[in-house]
């Protein structure tokens, strides 16, 4: 089935219009498919595990959660992978007959080099179950599959050059994959260079009208993100750019509602309309910061005469687009309550490893997490925790833990990665005296220095104890209560846009996930002390500095 798109609709009757992002909150590096009334989109993880997240539509308004489809030690194991590799740019597609997913396991990325392992899963039923991978490569990352309507499917990365001749991003390649053999075959062509923008990465390519078109981003995933376009008689090339080079980017545009735009993919509805998916970010404060991390958003498209697709009132992306479907934020806006009755609820997800059994448990309807390494280990660390998907929100838990030193720790966080989170934790003096802690490490790139910005609290030896936090804006402010007590606040108000792409350690480039909330525990003597969670809240709150509506950054 080759991923064939068509149409010019234009001059289609009015439909609903729905307020960018579809996707909110740190899904970046979207890939979208339709499978007969279904679309599917599966969004980069990074070091979060389940890998892969992929979500289901009927109307490209409203969107589920479906499957995190790598799930096994087979599949995917990060432990040691440093903050933001992981996971890169899946691409979800399928042939007819089943789903194939391609992604990168990144092992490093500072520096000269890349570590980036490419590998293919396929399954039947987007539920799954998924395979174990294919290996397929590692000359660079973002890899996609294209399935020609002969029946050969192709293989499409990026490729790296660390020695920069001319450049690292040294252009897209493509190699056939054999699904029988299960692996790539014959030669590794270079098909495309990019543009003066750089950085070229991201490749789709798709058929229409005798035409191989060639989607690509480049830039660099911050404020130069584009969507780039070029097309080909002949699969291997040689490609021509785009006439307007770029169809998609708010580089040029600095008070756009929707910033850092790029990275996309392209479907078409059975009524033949053309919607383009894509990565951007809403930043808040005069810093541009984007706490919500890189989100998935989507754009009206049209083909024009000539046979070239232009984004409507394009290149810059529109917040509000007509889509067929009418959104229902009910959902979004209400308070969640999780309890653990049923399990780890599916907005969780924890980091790095596939051996969740020595992290944490399920035990008389409580979370139980395993003090493992510290917070912001790139190993083993026991956090559970699910993303930040609205400018101010409120958190909540109750934990029962009894440490034995300062070496023991649970608690309550709001969290980036090792060099930027909150963290307020039920723990103890030397002496075994209980006590809370604050701690913070807040753009602590590259030493990872803690900071205790607030006198430690001491409280009594036995009983539960609240934890909570409110973000407004830019402002995170911890509380906590013992039993039978009210919340009270405790330290300072925090700088919570400090938790965001912009400030997790590479400004410019290189932190790409968005911001967590959740509980964690931690044992430095190595005996695993047990932390129960009676529940987690997560309540969305309304400030006036939210960026839901306002095009100016205030």
């Amino acid at each position: 089935m080759t991923h064939s798109i068509g149409g010019d609709c234009r001059e289609s009757p009015v439909m609903p219009q729905l307020t960018n992002p579809i996707l909110p909150g740190f899904n970046p590096d979207p890939s979208i498919v339709r499978v007969d009334d279904d679309y599917y989109i599966a969004t980069s993880t990074f070091e979060w595990y389940p890998g892969v997240q992929i979500h289901h539509s009927t109307d490209l308004a409203n969107w589920e959660l479906v499957s995190r489809p790598l799930t096994r030690k087979s599949q995917l194991d990060m432990r040691g992978d440093p903050d933001s590799c992981g996971v890169w740019a899946p691409c979800l597609t399928h042939d007819g007959e089943r789903f194939w997913l391609v992604y990168t396991d990144v092992k490093r990325k500072d520096g000269s080099f890349k570590d980036a392992h490419n590998y293919i899963v396929w399954a039947d039923k987007i539920e799954g179950p998924w395979s174990d991978p294919v290996y397929t490569n590692s000359s660079g990352f973002d890899p996609s599959l294209f399935h020609d309507d002969d029946g050969r499917k192709w293989f499409v990365n990026m490729t790296w050059d660390h020695r920069v001749r001319p450049l690292l991003f040294a252009g897209i390649v493509i190699q056939e994959f054999d699904p029988v053999a299960g692996k790539l075959v014959g030669p590794v062509t270079n098909i495309y260079k990019g543009t003066d923008l750089k950085l070229v990465e991201g490749p789709h390519i798709y058929k229409r009208n005798g035409w191989y078109y060639l989607l690509t981003a480049e830039g660099g995933t911050a404020y130069d993100h584009a969507c780039t376009f070029a097309r080909s008689r002949t699969l291997t090339g040689q490609y021509e750019t785009h006439p307007d080079k770029h169809i998609l980017t708010s580089k040029d545009a600095p008070l756009a509602a929707i910033q850092r735009a790029g990275h996309g993919d392209i479907v078409e509805t059975p009524d033949g309309k053309t919607y383009l998916v894509h990565l951007g970010g809403r930043p808040t404060t005069q810093e541009r910061r984007c706490v919500l991390g890189r989100e998935t958003s989507i754009q009206e498209c049209y083909w024009g005469d000539d046979d070239w697709l232009y984004v409507k009132n394009g290149p810059v992306p529109s917040l509000h687009v007509e889509v067929p479907g009418i959104r229902d934020e009910t959902a979004y806006w209400a308070e969640q309550r999780y309890t653990f009755e049923n399990g780890l609820h599916k907005d969780f997800q924890w980091l790095r490893t596939p051996e969740t059994e020595r992290i944490f448990t399920i035990e008389n309807n409580k979370l139980r997490l395993f003090g493992r390494e510290s917070i912001g280990s790139w190993f083993e660390q026991s956090l559970v925790a699910r993303r930040q998907t609205h400018f101010s929100y409120d958190a909540e838990t109750v934990v029962d833990f009894a440490p034995t030193d300062e070496r023991t720790m649970a608690g309550l966080t709001a969290y980036y990665s090792r060099y930027n989170f909150f963290y307020l934790a039920v723990t103890a003096h030397s002496d075994g005296q209980r006590e809370l802690l604050l701690m913070s490490s807040e753009m602590s790139w590259p030493d990872g220095r803690l900071n205790f910005p607030a006198a430690p609290v001491q409280i009594p030896n036995e009983g539960k104890v609240k934890l909570a936090l409110t973000i407004r804006g830019r402002a995170l402010q911890f509380f906590y209560a013992l039993e039978g007590q009210d919340l009270q606040p405790i330290g300072p108000v925090f700088d919570a846009s400090l938790l965001s792409d912009e400030c997790g350690g590479h400004q410019a480039h290189g932190s790409f996930t968005g911001a967590f909330v959740g509980v964690a525990a931690q044992d430095l003597n190595g005996t695993a002390s047990p932390a129960d969670f009676d529940y987690f809240i997560y309540r969305p709150q309304h400030d006036p500095s939210d960026r839901y509506e306002i095009d100016a950054i205030s």
